[in-house]
């Protein structure tokens, strides 16, 4: 297979190299992950769910790994991992539930 360089249409002098364009904090997309986590801690809180502190705190880690806003990201990935250790902290080390009576 051999190149004709002479029948290529494309123009080596006309190539820029790609600059991407620069997004504005307030329209970049919703952090669902870190949502998620802020909606799972506070369920693991209120509920002392185990579950909902241990994914608070799975989805806390994703958004952290995937942060594309310093400040903004950096207080709801915060705020989620604090409500899933709070949760955590009460379910294992606080008093036990209630028995329900039948």
């Amino acid at each position: 297979m051999s190149h004709n360089n002479a029948n290529d249409p494309r123009q080596p002098s006309a190539a820029r190299p790609f600059k991407a364009p620069v997004v504005s904090p307030q329209d970049l997309p919703v952090d669902y992950s870190g949502f998620i986590a802020v909606v799972f801690g506070v369920a693991g809180v209120m509920f002392r769910y185990k579950l909902c502190s241990w994914l608070a705190i799975i989805f806390s880690v994703q958004s952290l790994a995937n942060m594309r806003n310093m400040e903004n990201d950096l207080k709801q990935i915060s705020m989620g991992m604090m409500f899933a250790i709070m949760g955590l902290v009460t379910t294992y080390f606080g008093p036990p539930r209630p028995a329900s009576r039948k």
